[in-house]
């Protein structure tokens, strides 16, 4: 998808066909428009899942990647030391670690479902309804 009435498309498309889960990809446009993206997941009562722990505290379902918070700090690091002279042919390529997985309870309860006691556990953030 390259536009918004791309990404309208595929979700009016993708809702026709009754699924029961939806996997959202990292992308600008889907990060740009994730709020059009959690109401179709909320609307349709969809299992969802994202990269950025932002979409599940938004009310998707869960989300497992790394902290975004964490990378743009060590994008920050990478441009201080250019900054200072460092030829960026030089600098290491890393992969960005820990992966979080968050789980949002709130979401659970609206679509009926019941997380097992040892995924929470596992969970970096539970988020939960405070009602």
């Amino acid at each position: 998808m390259r536009t918004v009435e791309e990404l309208e498309h595929a979700l009016e498309a993708s809702t026709k066909s009754h699924p029961n889960a939806l996997i959202v990809a990292t992308d600008p446009l889907l990060f740009t428009h994730h709020v059009r993206i959690l109401e179709a997941v909320q609307t349709h009562r969809l299992l969802s899942m994202f990269r950025f722990r932002q979409f599940a505290e938004a009310g998707g379902l869960m989300s497992y990647g790394a902290s975004v918070l964490r990378m743009w700090r060590r994008t920050a690091y990478f441009v201080d030391c250019i900054l200072k002279g460092a030829k960026p042919s030089e600098l290491p390529v890393e992969q960005p670690t820990p992966f979080e997985l968050g789980i949002n309870l709130k979401t659970a309860k609206a679509l009926g479902l019941t997380i097992p006691p040892t995924l929470l556990f596992l969970a970096d953030e539970v988020i939960r309804d405070l009602q």
